[in-house]
Formats: structure tokens, C-alpha cells, sequence
């Protein structure tokens, strides 16, 4: 990402109707630029990702960040990482209403990833980080 992208916001209503709707296999990665585990593992999501491009798998970075870093510091925080994936920023700050709707055993830690191929009935919640060996385990999982 040479240029700052356009970073759209979400309530979480519109986001579970992406991930209900999502023609692709796709990697729903929840993060937070001050999250350090998960600034650590976005570079080999991207990387193997890009791996399974072949298999159309979409990676989506869905950002927790707080509203006074929305739009400007997390589009720069981006840049500055060379992301590549699309970011979108989920505008909601209970994590006690939006977490258990995208999975009921999600805490509100992150970095969490949820996995979803719905042409396969495929759904997995992951409510750890996942190392680069086992992310691409599961993309193999996500694809077959």
C-alpha cells in the first residue's frame, strides 16, 4: 500500500452480514494497532494469504482501534506497516454485546481470527494468535 487507503467503518451488524454474505473464503483478522501480538502476526497473514490467492481467499483486518484514531491514525499506522489487506474499522465499543455475536466463546482479547468459507458451511473461531504454521493449516482447512 503505497497511499493511505480508505478505511470504511462498520457497525457490527454490517460486518455479520459480510461474513454471512462473503462469496470468497475469508479471513476475518481482528486487531489493534496498539495490540502488539497482533501487529506481530498481521505481516504473515498477508504472506500466506497471498498464498492461497489462487483459491480466491480474502483476508479482511477488522480494526478495534478506538474512535479518536478513526480514520487518520489507523490508515497511517497501516501505511507505515505496508499493509496490504483491506481494513475496515468496527465502530462499536461494548465488547460485551459485539464479541459474543461474532463468536460466543470470544472474551474481547485480540488478536482473535475468524475463518469463514460459506459455500462449504465452513466456520472456525480462533480466540488466540495463531502462529504462521498453524494459519496455514488452517487456510488448507478453509480451502479444500
Amino acid at each position: 500500500m503505497t497511499e493511505a487507503q480508505s478505511i470504511p467503518k462498520m457497525k457490527i451488524g454490517e460486518l455479520l452480514k459480510m461474513v454471512d454474505t462473503s462469496s470468497a473464503p475469508t479471513v476475518f483478522n481482528f486487531w489493534a494497532s496498539w495490540c502488539g501480538p497482533c501487529v506481530h502476526e498481521i505481516p504473515w497473514f498477508e504472506k500466506q494469504v497471498a498464498a492461497f490467492k489462487s483459491k480466491g481467499v480474502k483476508l479482511i483486518l477488522v480494526s478495534l482501534d478506538f474512535p479518536d484514531d478513526y480514520p487518520k491514525a489507523i490508515a497511517a499506522f497501516a501505511q507505515k506497516q505496508h499493509y496490504h489487506s483491506s481494513i475496515i474499522w468496527l465502530d462499536e465499543q461494548d465488547p460485551n454485546v459485539f464479541c459474543p455475536m461474532i463468536d460466543k466463546s470470544w472474551d474481547g482479547t485480540i488478536p482473535v481470527t475468524l475463518m469463514v468459507n460459506n459455500k462449504k458451511h465452513y466456520r472456525q473461531f480462533f480466540n488466540h494468535q495463531l502462529p504462521e504454521t498453524r494459519l496455514v493449516l488452517e487456510l488448507k482447512k478453509l480451502t479444500e
